[in-house]
C-alpha cells in the first residue's frame, strides 16, 4: 500500500494559514511576510515535519509576488528563478476547471478543482487531495499527500494556495 501523509489546514485566510500533520507538528505555513507597495507571501515548509519525511525533496518555502491591487505577479522556489503565476496555474481548455503547473524539474501536473475539492494528478495518478472540512471539525481543511508527491510538496503546497487564490480574487485565465 502506498503511505500517504495527512496535513490539516487551520485558517481559511488565504494570506495567513498553517497546516499540521497529525501529531499536531508544524508542517507548512503561509504566512504575508510584506504587504507595501505590494504584498509578498512565503509558503514554508517547516523542518520538524520535513525531517520526518527523508524523501522530501525540493525548496524548503517559495514566495508569491503580487502585482498592485492583489494581481497575479509572479513565484520563486527558493532561490530560484522567477515563475509567472499565471503560468503555474494554467488553463488548457476554456471549458475545463483544471489547472496545470510545471515543477521545477519539467514535470507536468494537473489540478483537478470541483466545489468542495481538489486533486493534484501527474498523469493518471493522483499526488495530493485537498478537501474543505466538515463543520464539526475544528480544522479548515485536509490535504493528503501521496508518497510520490513528497520530491515536489512545496510545489504542490504553493500551486493549492495559488489556485485557491485565484478563484478567491476571481483572477481570469
Amino acid at each position: 500500500m502506498t503511505a500517504a501523509y495527512v496535513l490539516l489546514q487551520f485558517g481559511d485566510d488565504l494570506f495567513s494559514h498553517r497546516f499540521e500533520d497529525l501529531e499536531s507538528r508544524p508542517a507548512f505555513t503561509v504566512k504575508t511576510v510584506h504587504e507595501q507597495p505590494t504584498i509578498v507571501v512565503q509558503v514554508a515548509r517547516e523542518a520538524e515535519w520535513s525531517q520526518q519525511h527523508p524523501d522530501i525533496m525540493g525548496p524548503n518555502n517559495a514566495y508569491l509576488y503580487f502585482g498592485p491591487n492583489k494581481a497575479r505577479g509572479f513565484l520563486v522556489y527558493g532561490n530560484g528563478q522567477e515563475v509567472p503565476m499565471a503560468h503555474q496555474i494554467r488553463q488548457k481548455k476554456d471549458s475545463s476547471t483544471s489547472r496545470y503547473f510545471t515543477t521545477q524539474h519539467g514535470k507536468e501536473l494537473k489540478w483537478k478543482i470541483f466545489p468542495q475539492k481538489m486533486e493534484c494528478v501527474d498523469g493518471r495518478t493522483t499526488v495530493a487531495t485537498w478537501e474543505l472540512s466538515q463543520p464539526e471539525d475544528v480544522f479548515s481543511a485536509r490535504l493528503t499527500i501521496k508518497h510520490a508527491g513528497l520530491n515536489v510538496v512545496t510545489e504542490i503546497l504553493t500551486t493549492l494556495t495559488l489556485n485557491r487564490m485565484a478563484m478567491q480574487l476571481s483572477w481570469q485565465a
